[in-house]
């Protein structure tokens, strides 16, 4: 039996009868498909990274996975085959060397005829007081998290530029770029480096119809995290307005939207996603 359904007119008063619905939920699929959408991730063996591999395959993109570390791409690429059926091709190396930057790119065309998407997700953290902080660790932070950023964009905007269809750009920042964390000033500033990055690039590719934006992610659950301190689940549930830290699939899924065409007039913009921290920033250290 159909329940009667009140249908509104414009002056708001009821309309006597039974409203014709026809009710379509969409799949996620439906909603947000990548198919025939070739993307490169970078830093994706692992962690938010590999989350991200997985979902955009799943949902039909042809993925270019980047790690260091060689055999951990392998067999995240091959763990992505195997759960999700889709297409995705591992390419080892430092993320930072312009050699790898352009081996990805021209990888993406040559295998897969084209390049939509480009996750710049790779960065290193590496923990130092201010006062004692190594010359050698400044340098390699912003090798990695800006120069890796910024010269994997370059390359891909280039080639965006030459198909002549637009394109997305997502690079990842952090919550230490918004609010400071003790021994983490380079990192943060880094950070804080990218969304200034993301809406500098506003001006130039826009004409292109290629957008740009980053994601700012707060405590996130990772095997390297917990690995790191095994009370942080315990400590960020603590302090994340929400009740928990964020989970790897809660950075992925925000990371697909805003590269996603559903995203396409949103450009030069941070998402933070952090349960809410950044809005009282109750310190980790207390």
């Amino acid at each position: 039996m159909i329940e009667p359904i009140p249908c509104y007119g414009f002056d708001n008063k009821a309309v006597v009868g039974i409203c014709n619905v026809d009710v379509k939920i969409l799949s996620k699929n439906q909603s947000m498909s990548f198919k025939n959408k070739v993307a490169i991730v970078t830093g994706a063996g692992q962690g938010i990274g590999f989350e991200i591999c997985r979902n955009l395959a799943q949902e039909g993109a042809k993925v270019i996975l980047n790690d260091i570390d060689e055999p951990l791409a392998n067999d995240s690429v091959k763990k992505i085959i195997e759960q999700t059926n889709g297409n995705c091709i591992g390419v080892a190396g430092d993320s930072s060397d312009l050699t790898i930057i352009q081996k990805m790119v021209e990888m993406a065309v040559a295998e897969f005829g084209q390049l939509d998407i480009v996750i710049a997700n790779a960065g290193i953290t590496l923990y130092g007081d201010f006062f004692t902080y190594k010359p050698e660790d400044f340098y390699r932070v912003l090798q990695v998290n800006l120069g890796g950023t910024f010269f994997l964009a370059q390359e891909a905007s280039r080639q965006m530029k030459l198909q002549k269809k637009g394109g997305s750009l997502l690079f990842m920042s952090s919550v230490t770029g918004h609010q400071a964390h003790k021994n983490l000033a380079v990192y943060g500033m880094s950070k804080a480096a990218l969304e200034m990055l993301a809406k500098s690039l506003v001006i130039e590719l826009s004409q292109y119809k290629i957008n740009v934006n980053t994601i700012a992610p707060g405590a996130t659950v990772t095997k390297r995290t917990l690995e790191e301190d095994k009370d942080y689940e315990k400590t960020w549930s603590r302090i994340t307005p929400i009740g928990h830290p964020a989970s790897v699939e809660d950075i992925a899924h925000a990371a697909l939207f805003l590269v996603s065409e559903n995203a396409k007039h949103i450009t030069g913009q941070s998402l933070i996603i952090d349960g809410g921290w950044t809005s009282i920033s109750p310190s980790p250290y207390e």
